[in-house]
């Protein structure tokens, strides 16, 4: 494969990023299949006008993995992002870490994580945190790996349902350069 180029997203990005976003949340969140509240959330989350809407909010940071021009994952932060099962104020949420399937594996995700990081701490966050899904056993075993602590099991509710989620955190080195 080609060099990889991580970059902020542009507001050209919002069809293909809203696409990408769209099978990636389908291959992990709909692995019996499409039904309704699936389709109606994934229309909703990654339609490209909502794409660009987060691409040109100052409070979000959109990162992008492309090679040879084609978006291969994305990280997507909210800045002064608070939990409440999060003490400190000067947290940011990790909303989305996807990369598509066929490009697992091969350190992307984690040159974004690091990204993700690195934005955080410039927008003044000294701890950046993620919800994942209770049964993405790929990404429970990912944070973990790095360095990103157990905080609790909230529950995440969309389109009606309710589904079971681990909270991670990791303090950032806000001192690195």
């Amino acid at each position: 494969m080609s060099t990889i180029l991580l970059r902020d997203a542009t507001p050209d990005d919002a069809l293909c990023l809203g696409v990408l976003g769209m099978q990636v949340f389908l291959d992990t969140y709909a692995p019996q299949g499409i039904r309704g509240s699936i389709a109606t959330e994934v229309l909703e989350a990654f339609a490209p006008q909502v794409m660009a809407r987060l691409i040109a909010d100052p409070g979000i940071l959109l990162m992008v993995a492309e090679s040879n021009h084609h978006l291969l994952g994305f990280a997507q932060v909210r800045l002064n992002a608070r939990h409440p099962l999060i003490d400190a104020v000067d947290v940011a949420e990790l909303q989305r870490l996807y990369i598509q399937e066929r490009f697992t594996g091969l350190g992307i995700g984690y040159q974004l994580l690091q990204a993700a990081e690195r934005g955080a701490v410039t927008g003044g966050a000294s701890m950046l945190w993620a919800t994942v899904w209770e049964r993405n056993e790929r990404a429970l075993g990912f944070y973990p790996r790095r360095g990103y602590g157990l905080l609790g099991n909230p529950v995440h509710t969309f389109q009606g349902e309710s589904h079971g989620n681990r909270l991670f955190g990791k303090a950032l080195d806000v001192t690195a350069p």
